[in-house]
């Protein structure tokens, strides 16, 4: 009796022990499922979709890094212009002239020009004015000798000079030219003092000698005497022909561009 007892109350122990441990078990079980039902409950839309096999929204292609600019390559400077040339006052320049020059047609305020017969250059041997360069100028005073032993007056004045096209204004004095002396030859006034002489000297003869010999010996002299007056009257023209020379010296200095 006393073993079946025993043997009871152990069972009974073993049973209530099964059962405390099945009723641990069922409260995980139970616990377990309404964490489960709890996280499905809270889970985040994108997560609600996920599950209900939603396609997620295609995502933009990264766009590719711009690439990168070419360095813009910068124009080189450009050279300083060279420096200009200059010819010092003082500076002697030959020309020739460019057409013949009279003083029997030409007036005050008339042009000329001429052209630059030598390179005239700088003191360091550079040229300034290359040989054929055009020179211009005006003349002052155009005035014939009024007879031979007379000096009549031509006078020039240069006021510019061309240099490989350009012009530049030119302070210089005509220091030399080539002349001649040409006379005018015999001109009607001429005439009429020869005709005059030779009417004077007939009748001078006539009374000196009373008959037609005298009257030519007479009219002979005084042809003689009126030619002499008109060549003593003559006009001289002074004459520049055309290629003489002609010589300046500047005045002040003369600066030129070189290119």
């Amino acid at each position: 009796m006393i073993r079946l007892r025993k043997r009871g109350f152990g069972l009974a122990a073993t049973l209530a022990a099964m059962a405390l441990a099945a009723c641990a078990r069922g409260e995980q079980t139970s616990q377990s499922a309404d964490s489960t039902a709890r996280n499905l409950t809270l889970a985040p839309t994108e997560s609600t979709a996920a599950m209900k096999d939603v396609p997620a929204p295609a995502t933009a292609p990264a766009k590719a890094a711009p690439a990168a600019k070419a360095p813009v390559k910068q124009p080189a400077p450009k050279p300083a212009p060279p420096a200009p040339l200059m010819l010092t006052a003082g500076t002697h320049i030959s020309l020739a002239a460019g057409d013949t020059i009279t003083t029997r047609s030409a007036k005050p305020g008339d042009a000329f020009t001429a052209t630059v017969s030598n390179d005239v250059k700088d003191p360091a041997g550079r040229v300034v004015i290359p040989v054929g360069a055009a020179v211009s100028g005006t003349i002052t005073t155009a005035e014939p000798a009024p007879n031979p032993s007379s000096a009549g007056t031509l006078e020039l004045a240069v006021t510019s000079v061309t240099v490989r096209g350009a012009s530049y204004a030119i302070d210089a004095s005509v220091t030399a030219m080539d002349t001649i002396m040409k006379g005018r030859g015999v001109t009607k006034a001429d005439a009429a003092k020869v005709a005059g002489g030779a009417v004077a000297g007939a009748l001078v003869g006539k009374l000196l000698g009373k008959n037609t010999k005298g009257a030519v010996i007479g009219g002979a002299a005084g042809a003689a005497a009126g030619a002499a007056a008109a060549r003593a009257s003559r006009d001289i023209d002074i004459v520049i022909p055309k290629g003489a020379a002609i010589s300046l010296t500047l005045n002040k200095p003369l600066t030129v561009k070189r290119t």
